[in-house]
Order: C-alpha cells, then structure tokens, then sequence
C-alpha cells in the first residue's frame, strides 16, 4: 500500500528499497524543464529518502542510475550528498552511467536501501481517532523552483520523524493528496483547501496522522505549511 519494497531478511527484520525517476528535467536541447543536475538529484533522492525513512526504516545506501552522460556523474552525486547533509546522514553512494547510447533527454533513477524492525514499521498504525493534515502544498515541475518556500524541508521531515504524537507520515507524490488518503481511507471524503488531485511532483507535501493534542504545537512547528484535514462521513 505504500511506495516500497519489503523483502523479509530474517524473522525480525526487512530490507527496504525505495525507488524514484526523473525523465525530461535537466540541461539537454530537448528536455521539459531546465535546470543544473545537481537538482535534480536533489529532488529525484529526497523522494527515495523520505519513502524509505517515513515507514520508520533506518537508511544504509544509495543507487543513482544516470542516463544523461558521464560528465553529469559528480553533479548528480552532489545532489544526493545535499540531501543526505540535510537529514545528517553519511552513506555510500554507487550506481552506473550510460556511457554507449545518447540520449535527446536527460533521465536519472534513484533508489534508496536501508532496514527495518518488522515491529517499528510505520504503516497502518494511526488510530481511527488520530488528527489529519497536509504539510506543504503539491507542486510539480517549474513550481518546484519557483515556490521552494511551500516545499516541505527535509530538516522539518526529519523532525516530524522523531516526534512523540505522530503516528504516520505519507509523502505525497505524481498522482496527488487524494491518491494518498485513499491507500489509507479508502473512498472516504475528506476536505483540505488544498488542490486534492494536483501532482506533488518530488514529495513537495505529506500526509501526515497525529495525536489531537500535538496539534496546536504542530501548527506552531509547521506555520503556514500546515493545512488541516476534516474527515467526512
């Protein structure tokens, strides 16, 4: 029901793999939208990342799948390092480059592997009680760019991680907030002054479940990334 893969690795503990890709964004005549490798690894990684550490797994590598070309490599990897720095993490980096076939387009896949303890996993354990909200907003594309200051940081993703009274957190991808909610809830309506059906293109927003009594320092914590959720009947 969620973005990665949970291979069981021994009675007590699962290898997780979570996956992300980038097509048509980078520096090449024919690509969507232009902008230096370094970024977009930044945002293809974050991806990875908080799939494989929102389900509670603890991180241990990183793969880079690089289609674009040689000389993009280091950038690339910088763009990785960034995201790691930012949520204090030092891992190995490998991957592979196609250095044969050209392509008009630049591509780039990510993947990011670590472990975790069949019972801290955090998938469907938010009580039916439990608050909802939206952190950030959904973006895709240029937006990206040019509104960074609506993104979810991953400072503050990190944060999210490790505080008592969250149960749950969901990063929001292509297919949009309602997607997210209906993995968890089903058909069930929900209201949010959000857009519900807009990409979140690189995890720009999460959903997220918590304690009722976290929420006013939540909204203190979030400011105006905060957006409540109202669950209907």
């Amino acid at each position: 029901m969620r973005d990665v893969l949970c291979v069981p690795l021994d009675e007590e503990n699962e290898l997780v793999l979570a996956t992300d890709c980038s097509g048509g964004i980078g520096l090449k005549q024919d690509d969507v939208v232009n902008v230096p490798y370094d970024v977009v690894a930044y945002y293809g990684a974050r991806v990875a990342w908080m799939e494989l550490m929102s389900i509670g797994a603890t991180p241990k590598a990183f793969v880079l799948q690089n289609f674009v070309n040689d000389h993009a490599w280091d950038a690339l990897v910088a763009g990785v390092q960034q995201t790691m720095e930012e949520l204090q993490l030092s891992l190995p980096i490998t991957g592979s480059s196609e250095s044969n076939m050209p392509l008009i387009q630049s591509a780039v896949g990510f993947v990011a592997v670590g472990t975790v303890r069949k019972t801290e996993k955090r998938i469907n354990v938010t009580p039916n009680d439990a608050c909802w909200a939206v952190i950030g907003e959904p973006l895709v594309g240029e937006a990206v760019i040019q509104k960074k200051d609506r993104i979810i940081p991953l400072s503050l993703f990190r944060t999210l991680l490790q505080l008592d009274g969250v149960y749950e957190i969901i990063p929001v991808g292509s297919k949009g907030i309602w997607h997210e909610w209906k993995l968890v809830h089903g058909e069930r309506p929900l209201r949010c002054s959000l857009p519900l059906h807009a990409s979140a293109g690189p995890a720009t927003c999460v959903l997220i479940s918590y304690h009722r009594a976290q929420q006013h320092f939540l909204q203190s914590l979030v400011g105006t990334l905060f957006y409540p959720i109202v669950k209907q009947l």
